[in-house]
């Protein structure tokens, strides 16, 4: 299994505008970290986007997605 090109950007800047992160985007970083292909851009990415979740500014919900 391959992450589509340029997913972990699309899900950290989601995340950064809507302040949220979905079951699905939970699902893709899962699929994220057990990818063994990571650069360490999207390992970078994918700190932030943890790191903003324990400080409060990315809340996460039980929704499939979020639609502005």
């Amino acid at each position: 299994m391959s992450l589509l090109p340029g997913a972990i950007a699309e899900l950290f800047a989601q995340a950064s505008v809507t302040g949220v992160l979905t079951l699905a985007d939970r699902y893709g970083l899962l699929a994220a970290i057990l990818e063994d292909s990571l650069s360490e851009e999207e390992r970078h990415a994918i700190n932030r986007v943890l790191r903003a979740v324990c400080r409060g500014h990315v809340q996460i919900v039980d929704e499939l997605s979020v639609i502005l």
